[in-house]
């Protein structure tokens, strides 16, 4: 019973691993590097909600992370696959399109949630954090990340060739994510950029995340966390819509 999810999902996970450095630490040292840049700039002349803006950002660059990568795993490993010709090999198998779609979610999931947790490590040294609420921290995590893996999939079904893809990254995912607060209290906008960022669910999963640390937020937690998850199912039901219809994959 779902043996073809368990051996995708090996694959999966083994093919981020074997080049964890390039996979994981590489992302690792670009957060800490934020951290150290903006901190460095502004940790002695900005306070954001009473959080010494350090201890801001940390949580914001963690999250930022869990999602890059997660969208990065899935999106990835599905057009290098279809480039090679290799997605044969996984399409020929008795495999169903939800063992498909869960075993290249569930991967996108670890590897960002590794990178998150190393994130997390490297740059605590830098400010004093608290965990005011872990159960959220872990929920964002968990339905961003796996929100981020869906699209992931739904980028690597969708391009053709790795400029595409790059495409889709630089022109959807990147502003999204670097427009969600990740650097900055969306308070300290104008009232129009205010009202535009609420249109942003990347905002939502900074936002959330953040208040499992310090229990404090731009918005309600629990309206966050019900716009993370109704995103996440509308993606995740059009990426087995794909998968069924064998778009772009076996026709």
């Amino acid at each position: 019973m779902m043996s073809g999810f368990r051996t995708l999902l090996y694959k999966e996970v083994l093919r981020f691993w074997k080049v964890s450095f390039q996979t994981v630490a590489a992302p690792v040292l670009t957060a800490l590097l934020y951290l150290l840049i903006f901190s460095h700039v502004l940790d002695e002349h900005v306070l954001v909600n009473g959080v010494a803006y350090a201890a801001f950002l940390i949580p914001g660059l963690v999250m930022m992370s869990v999602l890059q990568n997660a969208f990065a795993n899935s999106s990835s490993s599905l057009i290098q696959a279809k480039v090679t010709g290799s997605v044969v090999f996984v399409l020929l198998p008795p495999i169903s399109y939800v063992e498909f779609y869960l075993a290249y979610m569930v991967g996108a999931v670890l590897r960002g949630l590794m990178v998150g947790f190393g994130v997390l490590v490297v740059t605590a040294w830098f400010a004093p954090l608290t965990f005011v609420s872990p159960g959220w921290i872990l929920a964002f995590a968990v339905l961003g990340g796996g929100l981020m893996g869906s699209l992931g999939v739904v980028a690597g079904i969708w391009a053709d060739k790795f400029d595409q893809l790059a495409g889709f990254q630089n022109f959807l995912i990147m502003p999204l994510t670097m427009l969600s607060g990740v650097f900055y209290s969306i308070h300290s906008l104008p009232l129009f950029w205010q009202r535009m960022s609420h249109f942003n669910p990347f905002f939502y999963m900074i936002d959330g995340f953040r208040y499992g640390f310090f229990g404090v937020s731009d918005v309600a937690p629990g309206i966050s966390l019900m716009v993370v998850a109704v995103s996440f199912i509308a993606v995740a039901l059009a990426t087995l819509s794909m998968l069924r219809s064998g778009y772009k994959l076996r026709y």
